[in-house]
């Protein structure tokens, strides 16, 4: 398609119909849910020294720049997989959380412990590429980028013991061939698009769904690049609940919260986290779900959405 051809209304791409909100079918979670509440968990690898034609998003720096090797910011992340994450699975635990966990390939071969922490709980393993230092760019070849979508989905089914069915970008990257390439690869669904509060359909050439994961209250993007300050977290994801469960009395919808151990398990910052998910807890109509079942869910009902 010429970049000058003109597309639907509010589109600059094929990968799914522009799809007002108001305009669309009513949805109906199970059990009359107003919200499928999924988490998002990040099992992460950085790499001390990334190789050199590897892109890493340049806004995480330190606050005295960075550098090479960059054994602050490394062991900064390795924190939260030492101490971290333990914190934040002791709060999913207290709340009865299943979690949507985002493995890449490095992590799972080294935090194998970690990967059984997920597997006793019978949480969701999805792929998350390789490195937390290695995006998917428009830069790569097609070939590479099957091969780094390839090893991540196997490194996953390695540790898992089961293929995973989802996947998540490093920090949302993608090219513009990743959709066609990961339904390509056996998956049926990514997150990588925070741009909806219900999951639709992505022109792929199979069944193939986006589930909304929500970046304006993602940890990372909410307090570390925006510098929001932790005390107001418990608020801030309590009014973004507030406004979605309200709306979905009309018609369904999907609250994402992203959760990553080298920040949100300091221990500083976690009992906001818990006094965020008492706040959800609070509600009665929700479905807590993981990314998959609501995947799942979808498509299985799909024809009721268009």
């Amino acid at each position: 398609m010429s970049i000058c051809q003109k597309r639907g209304p509010g589109m600059d791409h094929p990968h799914y119909p522009y799809s007002p909100l108001p305009s669309r079918p009513v949805l109906h979670w199970p059990g009359k849910a107003r919200v499928a509440f999924w988490v998002l968990l990040h099992l992460e690898y950085w790499e001390m020294e990334p190789p050199k034609d590897a892109y890493r998003d340049p806004r995480f720096v330190g606050e005295f720049g960075s550098f090479n090797p960059d054994f602050r910011t490394w062991s900064q992340r390795e924190y939260g997989n030492r101490v971290g994450i333990f914190r934040i699975l002791e709060v999913l635990d207290r709340h009865s959380i299943k979690a949507t966990v985002a493995a890449n390939a490095e992590a799972c071969a080294r935090y194998p412990n970690l990967v059984d922490e997920i597997r006793r709980r019978g949480w969701e393993l999805v792929a998350h590429g390789t490195h937390a230092t290695r995006m998917i760019t428009s830069k790569m070849s097609e070939a590479e980028e099957r091969a780094h979508i390839a090893a991540s989905i196997d490194a996953v089914e390695r540790a898992a013991g089961r293929r995973p069915a989802g996947w998540l970008g490093q920090d949302f990257g993608e090219s513009t061939r990743t959709p066609r390439l990961l339904a390509e690869a056996g998956l049926d669904y990514v997150l990588d698009w925070p741009n909806d509060d219900q999951p639709y359909m992505m022109t792929v050439g199979k069944p193939f769904v986006a589930i909304p994961n929500h970046a304006e209250w993602d940890d990372v993007q909410l307090l570390w690049l925006r510098r929001t300050l932790t005390t107001k977290y418990p608020a801030l994801v309590g009014d973004a609940f507030e406004t979605l469960y309200a709306e979905g009395a009309r018609s369904g919808r999907v609250f994402s919260l992203s959760l990553h151990p080298w920040l949100m398990g300091m221990g500083h910052r976690i009992r906001y986290l818990d006094e965020a998910l008492k706040t959800i807890s609070a509600y009665a109509e929700v479905w807590q779900a993981t990314a998959g079942e609501i995947a799942r869910w979808y498509l299985d009902h799909r024809e009721m959405q268009n």
